[in-house]
């Protein structure tokens, strides 16, 4: 078993009870809270591994939820609620909430660019931890710990139906107004090539109306579109030659197809 010093296992000992779980081996914590920029510093094992079961485990538990929580809804509907619960933006939160990035070890490179803030960091460290739960105590309490901090947002999620596929409204909503579609282009990307950062506008009829920033393209498209929307409602309400309906009629018409 790994050596922890006491200042460490102080530490893992406040996130066992941010958690509400005990582990038998800390050592699992310890590791599911280690950057791979420390590890590679250090030469010691980081959470990567353990990143990718709790993927898996995390995909397992909500899906057996929402299974039984709705048996009326469809396979399709089923598979968008569940993407919402675990994307990488929610998981971030928890990992905020649970103040994961306090215990985080990483580089000090890591940690000078901001890397305990950092939304892929809190999202990947979440998984990491599950992982190690589940290695620790099984599928039981890797389910408490998932509908533990989850089950509040699978609520807001089906009872609200609110938009995460932005980039879909955008395109229902240009083509109402009988519009070009929206075009998109990458402005800047920069980072490493395992880390890069994307920024993406959206321009309408020549004028761009949202810049979203992300870890891939597809998430900038998403902030860029919905940036988008933001503006052309911001259009409305200052006067703007769209219909004042317009963009309220689109929203409820995406929401009955994606049916969330």
């Amino acid at each position: 078993m790994e050596h922890l010093s006491p200042q460490r296992e102080k530490k893992l000992l406040e996130v066992e009870k941010k958690l509400g779980t005990s582990f038998h081996n800390t050592s699992l914590l310890n590791q599911s809270l280690t950057h791979s920029s420390y590890g590679h510093e250090n030469k010691i094992p980081d959470n990567e591994r353990m990143e990718f079961l709790g993927d898996a485990v995390l995909k397992l538990v909500v899906s057996e939820f929402l299974f039984h929580k709705f048996p009326e809804r469809a396979e399709g509907d089923l598979t968008k609620i569940r993407a919402a619960v675990i994307s990488d933006e929610t998981l971030a939160t928890v990992g905020r909430k649970l103040y994961l990035g306090d215990y985080l070890l990483l580089s000090a490179n890591e940690q000078g660019t901001g890397g305990t803030r950092r939304k892929s960091n809190l999202a990947n460290t979440f998984e990491a931890v599950l992982g190690a739960v589940f290695i620790d105590a099984g599928i039981g309490k890797s389910r408490e710990l998932v509908l533990n901090v989850l089950t509040e947002e699978i609520d807001k999620v089906s009872k609200e139906g609110y938009i995460r596929d932005y980039k879909s409204a955008l395109q229902e909503y240009t083509q109402k107004q009988k519009w070009e579609l929206p075009r998109y282009k990458v402005v800047k990307e920069a980072g490493p090539k395992h880390r890069k950062v994307f920024w993406m506008e959206v321009k309408i009829r020549g004028r761009r109306y949202g810049l979203g920033r992300g870890g891939n393209k597809k998430e900038s498209e998403q902030r860029a579109a919905m940036q988008a929307l933001k503006a052309l409602k911001a259009e409305q309400k200052n006067g703007g030659r769209v219909e004042r309906r317009g963009l309220k009629g689109i929203i409820s018409q995406v929401r009955k197809k994606i049916k969330i």
